[in-house]
């Protein structure tokens, strides 16, 4: 429940997992309130972001838990997937290796929460010198995950996926967001026209998938 309205606040946990430098702090700490109210967990080296969204069907809030810079160091404790209700893999878009790995991030999460609705997210779309083409981004229809680009530095499609998880998890299409949401100020701007075209290339795409966990076509 909302101290301030008394208003009834569903609320999930989110667990955002990738590999280090990946931008997934620097993601959640766009939302100026997420930011402002987080909680660390020590005994997991965890921070929460509790990111609160107003929607046509009330408030929902996303407590996303965030690694803190601890995969760096190998794999998360069983204890951060625990109780996870939905999650976002991030990869950067510059960076091949982060998105061969997402396999292991998926497997990882999948292991502990069974069945969550999950999406992909590749970050940095602002940057020009992008190494994961789009055609090559098949991972997600492999799992049936939904994928998105996002930009954390100009802000670009940071809704999408909060959105998307949240209709999943109130298990209703029809919902919207009906207010914006306090960000920080974009520091990156993105090409809207090039990532347009990426995407239609992603969607009109033949590369097969991969086999196997390991053998992604990059």
């Amino acid at each position: 429940m909302d101290p301030a309205t008394g208003e009834v606040v569903h609320t999930f946990k989110l667990v955002l997992v990738g590999d280090g430098g990946t931008g997934k702090t620097t993601f959640v700490k766009r939302h100026l309130t997420g930011e402002f109210e987080k909680k660390y967990i020590a005994t997991l080296g965890v921070e929460v972001h509790p990111l609160g969204f107003q929607t046509n069907l009330g408030k929902i809030q996303f407590d996303v838990w965030d690694t803190a810079g601890q995969e760096k160091f190998g794999g998360l404790r069983d204890g951060y997937y625990i109780g996870g209700q939905c999650g976002i893999i991030m990869f950067d878009v510059t960076s091949r290796i982060t998105y061969k790995n997402v396999p292991n991030w998926h497997r990882d999460l999948v292991r502990v929460c069974e069945n969550v609705p999950i999406v992909l997210c590749g970050n940095k779309v602002d940057v020009k010198e992008r190494k994961v083409k789009a055609k090559t981004i098949t991972f997600h229809r492999k799992k049936n995950l939904q994928y998105y680009d996002i930009s954390a530095k100009s802000n670009y499609n940071f809704e999408k996926p909060f959105l998307w998880l949240g209709r999943k998890c109130v298990d209703n299409a029809g919902m919207e967001f009906v207010a914006p949401v306090a960000l920080a100020p974009p520091t990156e701007s993105v090409d809207i026209a090039e990532l347009l075209e990426a995407n239609k290339e992603m969607r009109g795409t033949d590369v097969p998938l991969p086999d196997g966990e390991d053998d992604l076509d990059l």
